[in-house]
This record gives structure tokens, C-alpha cells and sequence, in this order.
């Protein structure tokens, strides 16, 4: 806004630059799905260590393998886990201490580690405590010694410090069970003889889940399931491992489900190889393959498969060595790529190393990745010296016969990543006046973003020209556009394809005789 010249003098004003800032998004958040022995169901909880997700989700249980995918995770350099926890029945421990009826914030037998007390405050510290109804909750958790104490609490709806809001807001462990009584509860479990704390009791596990608590038809407007990472703002990378430790896959219909989301939400699928599949020729035949209905599953470019499965000591098993679905360790793999290189490198070859993994359930030869290469199965390879490597870098159109412009993972994360980064730092563009001076601001900050990703080495060529373009003007922004409220933005790349096939030409020189 002009400054109002009302004396002769000097004036001076700030004008604002029209460049605004577009950042780009993480890349390798990850979401794990399954069951766990703990933990708020079918919301998305972000953790970034493994101690930090058996605090809130529980210790590795052969009865949860999530556990064991989140693990191998960040053993392979993953930072950022969004973990859904899905039950399948199960119910929630509880108590009932004098008025106060209490009940676990989750479902499931971890409930029943839990105890409560309550006292009342010390009148002639707080003498208007027994006119607003105030007391003291401890709850403890006796299985990880977890303590959670919430002090000068009231039973009336109208305190600030309501006892049924302030568990819910602040309580990991309990929430207040139906309406509140409107007297304060008597003290209980003092920890004197014959007044323990009190037990809650009750819970009960669900059972195994499978396809209908991840994916069924009705977890979708349940926002449940798959469906809970709606209420999560970014997640990249989407990992399910199988439904039961040591038998069984996920169904067709989660595999299905998970695909389909991905490539709605400008993700990437990981999905793990079938149990049965035991040898490379498993995979090609129809009646067990890509191509069989018990993969269930159609090829798009946000999804990737990688074979075979890896063998890892069992923490459970006093470190014997056991089988586990490789989505969690290739997810970490692709974090540590993401963080050392960027988003652009392919998450494979000799760098790509499997932290952790003893050895592969199939050992692939050269001949073996040829058959699967071809067919867009990216190989977990074993090589002297360097161990255990991903070697394939393939989206699910990457079969040589589709000819896809996402052949390539990295090619295709790259673009996810512009995307995402784009869709997020334009949104101002939103009601502004829809003419060049719109466009020009357009160009300069889409420009300004493409060209830090080019100076650090995400595209071809050797200069901006060559690189990228952002075009936004008359041409493609007609005036029938502009009548009905569009503006349109027209961007191209030249990504980096990684040197998949390294051809080595060798040829021998003759020296030939003078004449």
C-alpha cells in the first residue's frame, strides 16, 4: 500500500519482492499398517526410533510382525514412521475405583497391567478443593513402570481442570469411562495394608486381523484401516507387512487397496513377495505369479515389489535365524538414500546394503534377475563381499514389454516429490487476479524451486534450458480459462534414469608392421 505523501520530504517504502518460497516436502515419510499389542487404534502416530514405538505400541510379539518392520526400519536408516494399529475384536481393560470408572485408552491385555489410586488434596494447602469437588488420579502402568499423575482434577463440568477432559487430552493410558459423577470419587489405593492400588481388568485381545479390518468395505468411511492415514498430512511410502508372523500374506484385497491409495496420494507402495513364492520361477508362472489371482494386485506406477524375503536373527527365538517380509528393511533403505543422495538415486546397488539381514530366502543368479528384471521384480542379491544389496530399482510398469515413462522408482518418486512440493507452495495462487502479472510471480517461484533441485543434481542436461521448463502464460492459460477461473501451469524435467545396464566395450589393438 502507497505511503501518504503529506509533507515535503523523503519517503520511503518497503515493496514486497512477489517471491514466495516453495519448499519441498519430505520424502520419505513412512506408514506402517497392522496389528500391534498396544497402542490408539486406526490413527496414525508418528515415531522416529524404535524405543519410541515400543513405549507406545509394545515390545516386538510373534503374534504382531509390525513390530519386526518397523524395527528393521530404522536399523536401515529410517527417521519418520506413521504407525496405524488395527485391531480385530478385542476388548478394553477397565475399573471401577468408588464413584470413578476408568478404562484403558486402547484394547487389548496391556490393559490389565494398569492400576489406579486416588487421593484427595490437603485442605490446608487447598481449602476449596471439597467445594469444587477436586482430586488426585495416579495411574500406572506395572508392566513398563510407566506413571501418570494428574493432580487437583474435578469432578464438575464446569472446572478448567475437568477430569474428563484433561485424560482425554493428556492421558496415554486411560480415559474416564461413561459420564462423571458430579461428587469426587473416595481415596483408594493408598498403598497401605489391606488398600493396594486398584487392578484394572477385562482386556482381551482381538484376533489375527486380515483383510476385512485393514481393507473391508466399510473402513473406508470409517476412515479406519487403510483409510486412517486420511487424518495423516503427509506420509510417501507405505509398507503392510504380512497379517501373521510365521503362516499366511495379506489378502489380495489389502494389496489391492493399498496400490490404489498410493496412487491417489502421490505414494509409493512397497509390497513384500508371497510366502510361497521359493524360487524365481514361481513368480513367472501364471497360476502363482504377478499375474495370478492370488496376487490380486494390478501394476501402476506407485507401486514396487521386491523378492525374495530376508532371514534375520529372531530376538524371540534367542537370535535363531528366521524368515520375515522385506518391506521394512527396503522402506529404510530408501530413507538412507533419500537422506544421503536424494530422492532421484535409485535406492539400489552396492550402496543399498541390508543392515541386519543374515542372509535371503532364495539366492538369485545372474541368470535368475534376468528373467525377473525384465518383468519389473527388483532382486535382493547376495554378492561376495559386499553382502546382501537391493539390486533392482523398478516401478510395478516397469516390465520392459509396458514401455512406461515410470519405468524407474526413483524417475517416478521424483515426480511425486514435484508434485506434492508444487500442490503444497501454490496454494496462494488460490483468488488471486488471474492475468500476467499472476503468471509472471508463477514462473519465477515454480522456476526458482526446479532450479535449486537442478543445482543440486536432479535433472539431466548441463544447463536450466536443458533441464526443465515452466510455462505459464496466454498459451496456456486461454481466455475461456480465464473466464471460468483456471489458471494453467505447464512444467517438464528431464529426469536422471539410473545406468541400469553398464556396457563395457573392450577391444584389442594390433600393432601393424611399417611399410
Amino acid at each position: 500500500m502507497s505511503v501518504q505523501l503529506s509533507y515535503p520530504g523523503v519517503y520511503i517504502e518497503e515493496v514486497p519482492s512477489g517471491v514466495r518460497t516453495i519448499t519441498g516436502v519430505a520424502t520419505s515419510i513412512t506408514a506402517f499398517i497392522g496389528s500391534a499389542s498396544r497402542g490408539i487404534e486406526n490413527e496414525p502416530i508418528l515415531v522416529q526410533s524404535f524405543s519410541e514405538y515400543t513405549r507406545t505400541f509394545g515390545d516386538l510379539s510373534r503374534n504382531h510382525p509390525l513390530g519386526f518392520a518397523v524395527s528393521q526400519f530404522f536399523l536401515n536408516g529410517g527417521r519418520d514412521a506413521l504407525i496405524v494399529r488395527v485391531t480385530n475384536g478385542g476388548t478394553a481393560a477397565s475399573v471401577t475405583a468408588s464413584t470413578l470408572a476408568l478404562v484403558a485408552s486402547s484394547l487389548g491385555e496391556w490393559g490389565n497391567n494398569l492400576q489406579v489410586t486416588i487421593t484427595h488434596p490437603d485442605a490446608t494447602i487447598n481449602p476449596e478443593a471439597e467445594a469444587n469437588e477436586i482430586f488426585n488420579l495416579i495411574i500406572t502402568d506395572t508392566d513398563t513402570g510407566s506413571v501418570e499423575s494428574f493432580n487437583n482434577i474435578s469432578a464438575l463440568p464446569d472446572n478448567s481442570r475437568y477430569a474428563t477432559t484433561i485424560l482425554e487430552q493428556q492421558s496415554k493410558l486411560a480415559r474416564i469411562d461413561g459420564a462423571l459423577a458430579a461428587t469426587r470419587p473416595e481415596p483408594i489405593g493408598l498403598g497401605t495394608e489391606g488398600d493396594p492400588p486398584v487392578p484394572f481388568t477385562g482386556g482381551v485381545n482381538g484376533s489375527a486381523i486380515n483383510d476385512d479390518a485393514v481393507s473391508g468395505p466399510t473402513r473406508q468411511a470409517a476412515r479406519e484401516g487403510i483409510w486412517a492415514l486420511e487424518k495423516a498430512d503427509l506420509f510417501n511410502l507405505l509398507c503392510i507387512p504380512p497379517f501373521e508372523l510365521e503362516t499366511g500374506d495379506i489378502g489380495a484385497l489389502t494389496r489391492a487397496a493399498a496400490a490404489a491409495y498410493c496412487l491417489d496420494h502421490r505414494a509409493v507402495f512397497i509390497a513384500d513377495p508371497l510366502r510361497d513364492w521359493d524360487e524365481h520361477s514361481d513368480i513367472t508362472d501364471p497360476a502363482t505369479g504377478l499375474d495370478s489371482p492370488t496376487w490380486g494386485m494390478s501394476r501402476n506406477a506407485n507401486s514396487a515389489v521386491y523378492f525374495p524375503r530376508v532371514i534375520q536373527p529372531n530376538p524371540l527365538q534367542e537370535g535363531r535365524l528366521a524368515e520375515f517380509a522385506p518391506c521394512g528393511v527396503v522402506a529404510g533403505i530408501i530413507s538412507r538414500t533419500d537422506a544421503n543422495r536424494g530422492v532421484w538415486k535409485a535406492p539400489a546397488g552396492l550402496s543399498a546394503t541390508l543392515r541386519g539381514v543374515s542372509a535371503l530366502s532364495a539366492k538369485l543368479t545372474d541368470g535368475n534377475n534376468g528373467v525377473l528384471n525384465p518383468l519389473a521384480v527388483n532382486c535382493l542379491r547376495s554378492f561376495p563381499v559386499n553382502g546382501r544389496v537391493i539390486w533392482g530399482s523398478r516401478t510395478l510398469v516397469g516390465a520392459d514389454q509396458l514401455a512406461s515413462e515410470w519405468k524407474y522408482l526413483p524417475v517416478r518418486r521424483t515426480a511425486l516429490f514435484i508434485e506434492e512440493s508444487l500442490y503444497r507452495g501454490t496454494q496462494w495462487v488460490v483468488f488471486e487476479p488471474n492475468d500476467e502479472p499472476l503468471w509472471a510471480q508463477i514462473r519465477l517461484n515454480v522456476g526458482a524451486f526446479l532450479h535449486n533441485m537442478f543445482r543440486q543434481g536432479a535433472f539431466q542436461g548441463a544447463s536450466p534450458q536443458d533441464a526443465y521448463f515452466v510455462k505459464c502464460d496466454s498459451e496456456t492459460t486461454t481466455q475461456t480459462d480465464i473466464d471460468n477461473g483456471i489458471v494453467n501451469i505447464l512444467i517438464g524435467f528431464a529426469p536422471l534414469k539410473p545406468a541400469e545396464f553398464v556396457v563395457i566395450k573392450l577391444q584389442q589393438i594390433t600393432n601393424q608392421a611399417e611399410a
